[in-house]
């Protein structure tokens, strides 16, 4: 590792960066902006590498875009929500960190990309990959029961209609006095049913809680609720019980509602909505307790397989087949059970209207069973794959400057000591802002000798400093708090190691997604 002298003066090192491109060969301009997700990243920092030991000059024309070396291209396609396919990069091996510099010292690091120089970026808008859920709003905000805020989806509502008009003219049929009010109660029906749903969620908050994992939040929607936890179980016993805790309790409310009905008349009101709610929340007990994911049984599954070979990627591939088989034969099985009255509806003979109805449903629920279990699949990879992000490997090396030097002489150091940050420091040596290299695309190479790096340059706060040591989900939670394009990266002790930038971050995490499991 670069360690540089006081007042901007580094020292030669041994970084491999100094074999290609330095900052001086910057040309103006860049690429677009696009998403940041890791369905599809478009990295800040779109450089394709030079041939080792090529620095070209101040008036070197741009690379070509879109050649292979180019790492942090957006794949062609990455279907949502989430992690998906991307073509596969070269891997980048971590660079092992040498001693870091004393804080009166110019902050040093070490780069992970030697490929991409210094300040050749694009629009420098490179964000911290984001999960899938923080893309997307949860909907109508019903309350906050444990401090986990709870959502009702728009689809919501469409279902409440559906379920409106299907049971009132059940109770119709069974009640006809009532007339258009048996509608009115089918819609109470309805929200008590997903109020039934909102406990058998509330049954998995509470007990990753108590697990100690986040819960960021439960969401109603069209077919049922889902609670997003955050982390995953340390343990399989403990995963098999954060599973089965809601199959559970949907089955003690079940038994409630049996014992409300037996003091009640069956052919009362009360007695159709207690025997309708009985046998939802049986369904739904048995649903979830099918062995496939993204249900509750497939993660009971995945606890079991787990538990016996000690490895839960294993335990994941194998729960999400099975859901994809299981899909299968919901899709085939479901309207041939329905059109031969197995489930207790009488026999059809022949295709009508609630033939095509069975036929859709299925197709429905295979479609959500199937890509459920896609997902599953993905975010197990993602899981697998970032604690390959380490704040110490990614760090660039970067050299001190102090505010009023001209752009073109603190390229011209960075250049030399093969660094690819600039950072700003005062009288004493101690880091103030970071140059970013959005602002020196933005500057044409003729001005550079006028323009201060104090001009180009962001202060840093609290939140822009990151402990070297961080990896993995610490890492993005800790970018996330804090969204920059640039970080500074201090050890344990409070010494400066170097600058982190979110664009080789978001590199990073494409090229471990891309890596087979």
């Amino acid at each position: 590792m670069d360690v540089s002298g006081g007042r901007g003066q580094p020292r030669p090192g041994n970084d491999e960066s100094a074999e290609h491109t330095g900052p001086e060969a910057q040309a103006p301009g860049g690429t677009g902006d696009g998403p940041t997700t890791p369905s599809a990243p478009t990295p800040a920092d779109g450089t394709d590498a030079r041939p080792e030991g090529h620095t070209p000059g101040p008036g070197a024309p741009p690379p070509e875009r879109g050649t292979p070396q180019d790492a942090g291209a957006a794949p062609d396609d990455a279907p949502a929500p989430g992690q998906d396919r991307h073509r596969t990069p070269a891997h980048t091996e971590p660079v092992a960190a040498d001693r870091p510099a004393r804080p009166s010292q110019a902050p040093a690091g070490r780069p992970e990309h030697p490929d991409h120089p210094f300040a050749h970026s694009g629009s420098g808008k490179g964000q911290p990959p984001q999960r899938p859920e923080e893309r997307k709003r949860g909907g109508l905000l019903m309350g906050r029961p444990f401090g986990v805020p709870v959502y009702v989806a728009p689809s919501w509502f469409l279902v409440a209609i559906l379920i409106t008009w299907v049971f009132g003219g059940q109770i119709d049929r069974v009640l006809p006095e009532l007339g258009a009010v048996s509608y009115l109660v089918s819609l109470f029906f309805a929200v008590a049913f997903y109020a039934s749903v909102l406990v058998h969620e509330l049954a998995h908050t509470l007990a990753a809680l108590r697990f100690k994992l986040p819960v960021r939040r439960i969401q109603l929607q069209f077919f049922g609720g889902v609670s997003e936890i955050e982390k995953e179980a340390e343990t399989p016993g403990r995963e098999f019980v954060l599973a089965f805790v809601g199959p559970l309790l949907s089955l003690v409310l079940a038994g409630l509602f049996y014992l409300g009905l037996l003091a009640v008349d069956p052919g009362s009101v009360p007695g159709v909505l207690l025997a309708g709610l009985m046998v939802s929340n049986l369904i739904v007990a048995a649903f979830n307790l099918l062995p496939g994911l993204p249900l509750d049984g497939g993660r009971m599954l995945r606890a079991v397989v787990w538990a016996i070979t000690g490895k839960p990627m294993t335990g994941t591939v194998v729960a999400a087949w099975v859901g994809r088989a299981l899909a299968v034969c919901v899709l085939i099985g479901l309207p041939l059970l329905t059109q031969s009255g197995a489930l207790g509806s009488d026999a059809v003979d022949n295709v009508g209207m609630d033939t095509v109805l069975d036929a859709l449903l299925a197709a429905i629920l295979a479609a959500i069973i199937w890509t459920g279990a896609g997902n599953s699949l993905r975010m197990a990879r993602l899981r697998e794959h970032l604690p390959e992000l380490r704040a110490r490997t990614l760090t660039r090396r970067a050299v001190p400057v102090e505010s009023d030097t001209p752009l073109s002489e603190g390229l011209r150091r960075a250049n030399a000591a093969g660094a690819r940050a600039l950072v700003v420091v005062d009288a004493d040596g101690v880091p103030v802002s970071l140059v970013r290299e959005a602002a020196i695309v933005g500057v044409p190479e003729h001005r550079r000798p006028w323009v201060p790096v104090g001009t180009l340059a962001q202060d840093i706060t609290e939140g822009m400093r990151v402990s070297a040591e961080l990896a993995g989900e610490e890492l993005l939670d800790a970018l996330r708090a804090t969204p920059a394009t640039e970080y500074l990266v201090v050890e344990e002790t409070g010494e400066i190691y170097g600058v982190l930038s979110a664009a080789d971050v978001e590199r990073a995490f494409v090229k471990a997604m891309a890596r087979p499991s």
